[in-house]
């Protein structure tokens, strides 16, 4: 089970499904920081207090970020896939098959069709 932030424009059914696969997921919504226009550092800063693992579309910024702190929990960049299912899926089999998160950069990329 990993313990995930998720960012403002992470789709929320994939939040739902990774919740389904055992996984503990906060919204920057659900933690109130949505509303108050919450930048990519101050995102990545609330997830390091909260020791949690980044999920983002939003794959440049973090990128970036990630290269200039690598003192987080994780950032798992993605590219948006719309079948819902197979995003959450992939998620899951990426940070399964890593044993420990905190500072890395894991890219978890749309099946080519």
């Amino acid at each position: 089970m990993t313990r995930f932030y998720a960012d403002e424009q992470f789709p929320f059914p994939v939040v739902e499904l990774l919740r389904t696969l055992g996984h503990d997921v906060l919204t920057v919504q659900e933690a109130g920081n949505a509303y108050q226009g919450i930048s990519d550092d101050e995102v990545l800063a609330f997830a390091i207090s909260q020791e949690r693992s980044i999920l983002t579309i939003n794959r440049d910024d973090f990128i970036r970020l990630h290269r200039g702190n690598s003192k987080h929990f994780g950032i798992i960049v993605c590219t948006n896939n719309r079948n819902w299912e197979q995003f959450a899926a992939r998620i899951d089999e990426a940070v399964t098959a890593e044993e420990i998160l905190q500072g890395k950069l894991i890219r978890v990329v749309r099946p080519a069709n």
